[in-house]
């Protein structure tokens, strides 16, 4: 965009963590959540299997922030929770994952027993929570041996048209290519997985991407309406796009799994 009312679009992300002002910037942000889950559902990705492997071999599974059930509904453990501070969500999540057990929580406060899991898995959740409070908490509630799961998809901002859909998007979470998480005692990066997949989408599912973003949600309608013509123009104008036929979007896979100090050390490597 080189005119006046489409201006160049900033650098690639070099971030490690999405930017938040302060604790009630991020508060807000995370608030929007409370509505649009069925968009949500309907386009959000997926995780790659990469991924997925490392929640393998585990036999009580957690999944905190787990929205809807985008990775939930791919964990094969013998029992599987969830759990979202969104109501919104579970709502979703109930109707897609009937079968498996979930509430109303938050990372920092599960609810749940001593020792109760023996993983937990976070799929874009870790940048909304508390990291000395989530991590003390799980400490209290994973087994001796267990772990953590981290998981970000993120738009594969490498490809140029990609990086520029992203900024129309407002796409805040965007990290850069082998961003590291902060971690908090008494866990640490054991293994990670990084890997690149493409999302199938019309154009008219991505500009429904655009709206589950935390940025559109709480906009105010003329920015709405303003973000929406800015990608009706990129999508059909700017890369000639039909309506009706599947896009390609790339995306990059960062996944890490969290061990106190040496405790899966002896577990397999293919879990």
């Amino acid at each position: 965009m080189n005119d006046p009312a489409h201006p160049p679009i900033p650098p690639v992300s070099k971030r490690d963590a999405p930017a938040f002002s302060d604790l009630q910037h991020r508060a807000t942000s995370a608030s929007a959540f409370t509505q649009g889950s069925t968009t949500y559902h309907d386009v959000r990705p997926g995780y790659p299997a990469e991924a997925v492997e490392l929640a393998r071999g585990f036999g009580r599974v957690l999944d905190v922030g787990a929205g809807t059930g985008k990775l939930t509904s791919e964990l094969t453990a013998d029992q599987v929770l969830a759990l979202d501070p969104s109501m919104d969500m579970l709502r979703v999540f109930r109707s897609a994952l009937p079968a498996v057990p979930c509430w109303q929580a938050t990372a920092e406060h599960t609810g749940i027993r001593d020792n109760a899991v023996d993983l937990i898995t976070c799929a874009q959740t870790w940048h909304w929570v508390d990291v000395t409070a989530a991590s003390a908490e799980f400490d209290r509630v994973i087994a001796p041996e267990g772990a953590v799961l981290l998981v970000w998809n993120n738009l594969d901002t490498s490809i140029a048209w990609v990086h520029r859909l992203s900024r129309i998007m407002h796409a805040g979470d965007v990290l850069k290519p082998g961003f590291t998480p902060e971690t908090a005692a008494p866990w640490i990066i054991d293994r990670e997985i990084r890997t690149t997949w493409n999302q199938h989408l019309t154009p008219e599912e991505i500009i429904q991407l655009a709206h589950t973003r935390s940025y559109w949600l709480n906009a105010s309608e003329k920015i709405k309406e303003r973000v929406d013509q800015n990608l009706q123009w990129y999508l059909y104008e700017h890369l000639g796009f039909s309506p009706d036929n599947p896009v390609e979007l790339p995306y990059r896979c960062d996944a890490f799994l969290l061990s106190r100090s040496g405790t899966l050390a002896g577990r397999s490597s293919n879990l």
